[in-house]
């Protein structure tokens, strides 16, 4: 009984966002222009669950760069209504279109000359009459077996808040690199905007040895700055290759006399490079499919500047 009740719930609310496609006509259209040409913020109000909807609607037009705030309507009609000023764009979220705090703030709205979009399932409500664009969000009816409780309405509300989010995003040419820059503590974000530069190892912390230098002292620099390989350069300072702990190991297995050698003559010749100003999450792309664990930096390919290492990537979270 319990699982058949489950199911009965998800299956209205599906059906009752489903309902919605075949309403998005020229209505939904215009509420998209009239955001993009808003040079204020959208401001959204609603009431009780409908206010818990326009708060999450709220939220996400913030997350893609479109200023957005949520106006609780009883808190508006009693000062709040300072917050809103020219220019701004109103989307009102109502189901029955009459809630009372929201009917208050309308002579307002209108004072201000500020557009008005309505969400609502009554496109015959006051609301709707007073409103700029009307989008019905109708549902045949609630989950509740009582047909009281807002439970298929106010998913229909928070369908339509998305599609009207995402539309907007694709409007404007919304991309990843965009998105990052409102969400720089998350991975994404931190992904798409830490550059190799900013964690690459320079100066002292380089692990740089010319090509003339004995094994013993390649294995000292290598321990020293402890990232499992050192840079080998020739006598102009330009990159000659790079000795790491698997080709010290390998040397050992082919060179009796290895402690006669010089880096020189064990180093991988023609190692990976990558630019300062590269992303790091492009480093990481490099080192994954050649399986190495660090990348010499290069601005121009032949000058080492610095040295990126897997472990640097991983401690920043850009995975």
């Amino acid at each position: 009984m319990v699982i058949e009740t489950g199911k009965k719930v998800l299956r209205i609310e599906s059906q009752a966002v489903a309902g919605l496609i075949d309403r998005l006509d020229e209505k939904f259209e215009k509420a998209v222009e009239a955001m993009d040409r808003c040079r204020g913020r959208v401001v959204i109000t609603g009431m009780g669950k409908s206010g818990l909807i326009g708060k999450k609607i709220a939220s996400t037009l913030a997350s893609i760069g479109v200023p957005a705030f949520f106006l609780h309507p009883a808190e508006g009609v009693h000062g709040d209504l300072g917050m809103v000023v020219k220019d701004d764009l109103i989307i009102a979220i109502s189901n029955s279109g009459e809630t009372d705090e929201i009917l208050q703030l309308l002579p307002t709205i209108k004072r201000f000359n500020l557009p008005l979009v309505a969400m609502t399932g009554k496109t015959g409500s006051t609301l709707a009459k007073r409103s700029d664009i009307v989008l019905d969000i109708s549902v045949a009816e609630e989950a509740c077996p009582l047909n009281l409780v807002p439970t298929a309405s106010t998913t229909a509300a928070l369908a339509m808040g998305d599609a009207l989010a995402i539309a907007l995003l694709d409007k404007r040419g919304f991309k990843e690199e965009d998105f990052a820059v409102f969400h720089p503590g998350g991975t994404l974000g931190r992904k798409l905007l830490t550059k190799v530069e900013d964690l690459m190892h320079v100066g002292d912390q380089l692990p740089l040895v010319k090509e003339s230098v004995g094994i013993k002292d390649t294995i000292m620099e290598i321990s020293r700055k402890k990232m499992g390989t050192a840079i080998v350069v020739d006598v102009n300072g330009l990159i000659a290759g790079v000795i790491t702990d698997g080709d010290l190991r390998r040397a050992l297995e082919t060179h009796k006399d290895i402690l006669e050698k010089c880096a020189g003559d064990v180093m991988g010749r023609n190692p990976k490079t990558i630019e300062r100003d590269a992303l790091a999450a492009k480093a990481l792309q490099i080192m994954e499919s050649h399986s190495i664990t660090a990348l010499i930096v290069s601005d121009d390919g032949k000058r080492p500047v610095g040295l990126i290492h897997l472990h640097d990537i991983l401690k920043a979270g850009i995975v």
